[in-house]
């Protein structure tokens, strides 16, 4: 199982969200205040992740310690 402390922090919310794997990368779907917000892992030489979570309905690929960056910005909305 992929993206472990994104779906941790979900659930300790009570976030609703939807994981699946795919060919060895995980995806997050899940809403927040009725916008729908997405965490795709990919693996093209380098892993990284496409999300909106920034920007909302604008989509941008994070390399790096992508699943970090992305819980810092959630965890800045309350």
């Amino acid at each position: 199982m992929r993206l472990r402390k994104l779906q941790d922090f979900l659930k300790e919310k009570n976030w609703k969200y939807r994981y699946t794997e795919e060919d060895g990368c995980g995806s997050i779907d899940f809403e927040y205040r009725g916008v729908a917000y997405h965490v795709w892992e990919f693996f093209d030489g380098v892993w990284g992740a496409e999300t909106n979570v920034k920007h909302g309905g604008a989509r941008e690929d994070i390399i790096g310690d992508y699943e970090k960056i992305i819980l810092t910005e959630i965890k800045n909305w309350n």
